[in-house]
Formats: structure tokens, sequence, C-alpha cells
């Protein structure tokens, strides 16, 4: 992860990009980044993996960006959430079900 933070910094500093990203931003981005993903699924499944992958890029991109930006280590807070969801969701209740945390 340190490596592609480190990419993202010399890429942004190049163009003098930093200015424009402000948390604030990046969150915009990655919301709009996301619909563009979605839109790869817009009217059936059938899907070009090659521009799937590169919206999910995109995507993933900015992810790291925000995090990068306001100090925080992904794999950390992803662990960290990942604990809080087991707890919502435990195995003898969630197995194979979809349902809401508050359903089970």
């Amino acid at each position: 992860m340190d490596e592609l933070k480190q990419a993202f910094r010399e890429f942004n500093e190049e163009r003098d990009w930093d200015q424009f990203h402000s948390p604030e931003n990046l969150a915009k981005s990655i919301s709009i980044e996301a619909g563009e993903l979605l839109e790869c699924f817009q009217w059936n499944n059938d899907f070009d993996k090659e521009h799937l992958c590169e919206e999910l890029a995109d995507v993933i991109s900015y992810c790291i960006m925000l995090a990068d930006k306001i100090d925080v280590n992904i794999e950390t807070i992803v662990l960290d959430k990942l604990e809080k969801t087991k707890k919502k969701y435990p195995v003898d209740k969630a197995r194979g079900t979809s349902a809401k945390y508050d359903q089970l």
C-alpha cells in the first residue's frame, strides 16, 4: 500500500493536483467513479472486463488518496470494520441469508 500511496503522491505533485484533492473532493470523486463502475452493469450483466477493471481502479485509487490525505491506514480501518461487521452478522444467524443485521 505504501508503494501505491507514494506513486499517487508523485503523480499528483508532478501535476500540482494536490491542491484539488481535499477530503471532500476525493469523497465526491469516489462517488462519481462508483457510479461509472455501476454503469458497467446498467442494462445487463454482460460487462466488458477491461472497462470494469479501469473503473474499479479509479474507485480504489481515490480511496487510497483519501486515506492518505486523512492519514489513516487502509488495512487497519478495513480490518476494524470487518470485526464490527462480524459482530453484527454472527455466522450462526447470517450464514446463507442476505437479511440485514437487525432482521436476523
